[in-house]
């Protein structure tokens, strides 16, 4: 009779060691309380959730503050759909207007209006504020270049070239 294999002779997964697990859990609770943070921030001081905020500074450092739809979503991590539902609230508000896409007539460009861009530059001190409070006024000039890296490290690792992305669907 042959041997079978059981789940045990598998191979073992690679556990988090304490240290790893402790600042892996340190990263899943400063990440959460840092995006709430942002978030009742601008909704407070600027009537508009982080995610719109991050939407409108990505197209006011766009050329000619227009981006196209798929290029803003890779931009800002998010999806297509989500995009769009951001856009057309971003639209009602007057702070974003939908092109169409001038060298391809299935795309569209997002483009910053001017009222737009004045509630980005209302918004962006308070902003700039509430990150330097929460982040690199804590840190040691040594701490922010080391967080840069580690962060650049683990978004470079997290998207490498032809990835399936959501953002890229």
């Amino acid at each position: 009779m042959e041997a079978m294999t059981t789940p045990a002779d598998a191979e073992e997964p690679r556990w988090l060691t304490d240290d790893e697990q402790h600042a892996w859990q340190s990263y899943l609770q400063a990440n959460m309380l840092l995006e709430d943070h942002l978030d009742r921030q601008l909704q407070r001081d600027a009537g508009l959730p982080h995610v719109y905020y991050g939407l409108l500074v990505k197209l006011s450092w766009a050329p000619r503050h227009r981006l196209r739809m798929t290029e803003l979503a890779a931009a800002a991590k998010i999806t297509r759909s989500r995009l769009s539902h951001a856009i057309t609230r971003l639209e009602k508000n007057g702070w974003v207007r939908r092109e169409d896409c001038p060298s391809d007539k299935r795309g569209q460009n997002a483009v910053l209006t001017d009222e737009g861009f004045e509630v980005l530059k209302k918004a962006a001190p308070g902003h700039v504020e509430a990150v330097r409070a929460a982040i690199f006024d804590r840190l040691t000039p040594e701490q922010i270049g080391q967080f840069g890296d580690i962060c650049r490290i683990i978004a470079d690792g997290l998207q490498p070239e032809g990835a399936d992305l959501p953002w890229l669907r």
